[in-house]
């Protein structure tokens, strides 16, 4: 038995960092065509492997390309994290604690993952939380465990907690969960703002726009600058948490990360009825809106750049060239950002972008036009 999988990237096209707060509001996320892709058989060892450049051949199914591997006796458990392959070490460890079945199921059988993607590391566009994802599906699906306790909702839910807990990771839930459902959805992650247990919070509402909304027409460039979205997070959700916590004891004023992130959200929901009514001017404002609030977010939190040099670099020339919008998908710093055009403009925002990537010596950016992924999570099973 072969189990093949394969799963859309995401972009945050309104309302983060909300989401990076691990909760309490929401945004308006697109899974898009940039994927990543897993392999399942058996084997008679736990044996992962990571591709450093692997190429898919869509018409066999076939992979190759180098590896970076670990191999395990059946049986072992914790897997011992060592900075190599952690994502997927760290879905097998959060699963062995939370499932009993899969305590009893993985004790019989060994099992071989192997992971690829498309999605440029550290770029904004939820990389990591791709493989882990890949990795519990994996698991799921080869020990044909109870779809019912494992359902998607719990699956999404797992992610997060193989990343803030195994591996003290911090990104927004929309990371976790668009992938999995595909699409465009307005998210709500009211309650789940103190990362309770699973069972123990809401799960995140998914509301899905697709009925309205076909595609978008967009541009993306990843700026080839690295990130590591935890640094961010993990300044912004303390102080968010604090301030918080002294405004419901006390009252007052509204705190400054409070005010930043209801005005983030407050772009999602709007946004959602500039979509709803096919007003993209409207949604380019909002867009603008959302950047100018982490942008000066990003600032108090003590980032001299702001949202970063390069991104802000880029949706400067988009706005200069008649973009209708453009702000952060990541967390910032580096990453990914995006621009919303009017339709037909997408080859001249290219062409600028590419000039202004050149000038500055950005030859690792990367420019491409996302379009929406309907599908989220694809399971093709192979006797």
């Amino acid at each position: 038995m072969k189990i093949r999988l394969k799963i859309p990237a995401r972009i945050n096209i309104l309302g983060n960092p909300s989401d990076g707060v691990e909760g309490d509001f929401a945004t308006i996320t697109a899974a898009v065509d940039t994927y990543a892709y897993a392999e399942i058989e058996p084997a008679s060892s736990i044996i992962f492997e990571i591709a450093q450049d692997r190429t898919y051949n869509k018409k066999d199914g076939s992979s190759e390309g180098t590896t970076s591997r670990q191999v395990y006796e059946v049986g072992t458990f914790p897997l011992p994290y060592d900075g190599n392959l952690d994502l997927l070490k760290g879905a097998y460890n959060r699963l062995f604690k939370f499932s009993p079945e899969f305590r009893n199921k993985s004790q019989k059988q060994g099992i071989k993952i192997i992971t690829w993607s498309e999605v440029p590391r550290q770029s904004g566009l939820g990389g990591s939380s791709l493989l882990v994802i890949l990795a519990l599906v994996g698991l799921r699906e080869f020990y044909r465990l109870n779809k019912n306790v494992l359902n998607d909702y719990v699956l999404a839910e797992l992610t997060q907690r193989v990343e803030a807990k195994e591996l003290n990771i911090t990104c927004g839930y929309a990371d976790r969960y668009m992938p999995i459902f595909g699409g465009i959805a307005y998210l709500d992650y009211r309650g789940k703002l103190q990362q309770k247990d699973i069972f123990q919070e809401p799960f995140v509402t998914v509301e899905t726009l697709d009925k309205w909304v076909q595609d978008l027409p967009i541009v993306a460039i990843t700026t080839g600058i690295k990130h590591d979205s935890g640094d961010v997070h993990g300044s912004m959700r303390p102080k968010y948490l604090q301030q918080d916590k002294d405004w419901m004891h006390k009252g007052g004023d509204l705190p400054v990360m409070v005010r930043f992130m209801q005005g983030a959200w407050e772009t999602a929901w709007r946004g959602k009825m500039a979509l709803l009514h096919n007003d993209l001017p409207a949604f380019g404002e909002l867009m603008n809106k959302n950047h100018a609030l982490v942008e000066e977010m990003m600032q108090y939190c003590g980032f001299q750049d702001g949202a970063g040099w390069a991104n802000n670099l880029f949706i400067q020339k988009a706005l200069s060239s008649g973009a209708l919008g453009a702000k952060l998908t990541g967390a910032g710093g580096g990453g990914s950002v995006y621009a919303l055009v009017n339709p037909g403009d997408e080859e001249k925002l290219e062409k600028v972008w590419k000039e202004t990537a050149g000038k500055y010596q950005l030859s690792d950016a990367k420019i491409f036009r996302p379009h929406i992924c309907k599908e989220g999570l694809n399971i093709q099973n192979e006797s």
